[in-house]
């Protein structure tokens, strides 16, 4: 498809990285001439110096001929209008980024009036995606699919856990749970377990199951499953009014620290439940002032990720259980970061991107098997994807057994009828049915796409 992307900052450069990759053809658009000269002369794209809401620009982009248009300016009112002037001027799907918090409640009323096919907010998932870690603390990532009844669940194999050294098949019998172990990710090498895979202290693990199937195995080798009570934010920006909101509905409660006055004075007027305490949230002294060696859990929001990756080890350190989130804009430097051990480290880039290839794939192939959920996983080396599956095909009604599976490719879950499980051997995917797959094999558009050719 061709694709055009207005907007070459963080966010614009990654899906125009991703989607390129796909064999997509990209034209970058940016008002800014140094930063399409700066592009790495790898990228594979054609860039258009202009404003990406002027009609010429559009043209020169080539707007009549385009499948999809994507604004991801710094500005939400630029990128609305960029949407806008795109669908007057061509047959194209347009997606916009809109961060503010005052465009919110107002968001299904902007899509319908300008005819916006997906609205992007960054800060608002990335809030919903900590909200879900502190419901589960124990995991370092969770992803939801078939609309929050099958879960994908990270977490890091330790010694008093007693899992390694032992076959998945031999932990199934032992346990006796409804879970699938989907992948393990162990010196830098992504595993699509089979039953004899021997888990080893130290692995990254991923499991697909229920909320309540995952609940009773964390429960069963001793990992805590209980939300925390409390938390500490430091750094009062979008992510944490978001996220601050949400908690308060979770009844847990939220104390952030943030520099500025105003901020502060703002925060307190919108969010009267939360406390907010105006200082220095990289005080040492502040910290454990206002609670830190008491808090069950602690997010660090500030706009530098040194201080976010800073503050959270310096956390861990004070207080023995303590639950941390970490915010990281840049992503080159991510095996360092997961080299560290700092808990759940929350890449915004990276969610934003997941829901916008999660369209494009939909829309490549919109009548066999939708792509309804897509999230990139052990740092972009493999995919979980749901499926919606909506006409008989090569996949459907033959026992799963008997299907010629790609390599690395696991069916994870079937969601049919408000009923979700862990599929075996026996089991056909049906038309209307929900299918998860979790491969190392990128790009899948489409549900036969899991067949060997």
């Amino acid at each position: 498809m061709y694709i055009i992307i207005i907007g070459c900052g963080k966010v614009g450069l990654s899906l125009a990285e991703q989607l390129s990759d796909e064999n997509h053809d990209i034209t970058l658009v940016d008002s800014s001439a140094d930063k399409l000269q700066n592009l790495s002369d790898d990228l594979d794209v054609m860039k258009i110096l202009g404003n990406g809401a002027s009609i010429s620009t559009l043209q020169d982009a080539g707007i009549e001929r385009a499948d999809i248009l994507i604004a991801v300016t710094g500005s939400d009112e630029l990128n609305l209008l960029c949407c806008l002037i795109a669908k007057k001027a061509g047959h194209v799907s347009t997606i916009a980024r809109v961060r503010n918090p005052i465009y919110n409640q107002e968001i299904d009323f902007i899509r319908e009036s300008i005819g916006l096919s997906m609205i992007i907010n960054p800060e608002l998932a990335a809030a919903t995606e900590i909200s879900r870690i502190l419901r589960f603390p124990s995991a370092i990532k969770i992803d939801t699919f078939a609309k929050g009844r099958a879960e994908l669940l990270k977490f890091k194999l330790k010694p008093e856990f007693r899992l390694g050294g032992n076959r998945i098949m031999d932990i199934m019998d032992r346990y006796h749970c409804d879970i699938l172990f989907c992948s393990a990710e162990r010196d830098k090498t992504v595993y699509i377990p089979d039953g004899n895979f021997i888990l080893q202290d130290g692995d990254l693990i991923s499991i697909i199951a229920t909320p309540t199937n995952a609940a009773d195995f964390f429960r069963k080798v001793g990992l805590k499953t209980n939300q925390v009570k409390n938390t500490m934010i430091v750094g009062g920006g979008t992510i944490a009014y978001y996220l601050a909101k949400q908690l308060q509905d979770m009844k847990i409660r939220v104390r952030i620290i943030e520099l500025n006055r105003a901020r502060c004075e703002h925060l307190s007027k919108i969010l009267p439940d939360v406390t907010v305490i105006n200082g220095d949230g990289t005080n040492r002294d502040l910290l454990m002032q206002e609670g830190l060696p008491h808090a069950e859990s602690f997010v660090s929001l500030t706009n530098m990720d040194e201080e976010n990756i800073f503050l959270s080890l310096f956390a861990e350190q004070q207080t023995e259980g303590l639950k941390t989130v970490t915010k990281v804009n840049r992503v080159a430097y991510t095996e360092i970061i997961d080299r560290l051990d700092i808990g759940s480290v929350i890449y915004p880039k990276y969610i934003t991107a997941d829901y916008i290839l999660q369209y494009v794939r939909a829309m490549q192939n919109s009548i066999g098997s939708n792509v309804e959920t897509l999230y990139q996983i052990l740092d972009n080396k493999a995919e979980a994807l749901e499926f919606a599956v909506h006409e008989t095909s090569g996949v459907t009604n033959i026992p799963l057994s008997e299907l010629n599976l790609k390599k690395n490719l696991l069916i994870g879950c079937i969601s049919r009828g408000g009923n979700t499980w862990i599929p075996r051997g026996g089991d056909r995917i049906q038309v209307g049915d929900r299918v998860i797959v979790v491969t190392t094999q990128l790009g899948l558009n489409d549900l036969k796409d899991i067949l060997r050719k």
